[in-house]
């Protein structure tokens, strides 16, 4: 019994650490336009060596600079249990640049 349950235990520690390295990332922002102004809260996936609040502010600002807006600041970084809660919060601008 014993020599089947290493062998197990190890294929189960590994999945788990597969799981974590796939888990998403995401972040809530505020940006803004000028002339005329424009203001937005959104959510938008980022990379996982970006997932915290520093780092996703450098890559969520390239983002949006892009497409001509400027970031006001990252709230927060979270996966994908915090998602459903701040769809509706974040309109059009969920999951979109």
């Amino acid at each position: 019994m014993k020599r089947f349950l290493k062998p197990l235990l190890g294929a189960l520690a590994l999945s788990l650490l597969a799981a974590q390295a796939h888990a998403a990332c995401y972040a809530d922002y505020r940006a803004r336009m000028d002339n005329p102004l424009r203001l937005h809260y959104g959510v938008i996936e980022v990379p996982q060596s970006a997932c915290s609040v520093s780092a996703a502010s450098s890559y969520v600002a390239g983002r949006l600079a892009a497409q001509g807006w400027t970031l006001v600041n990252v709230s927060s970084v979270f996966d994908d249990s915090g998602l459903a809660s701040r769809r509706s919060d974040a309109g059009q601008y969920y999951l979109r640049f």
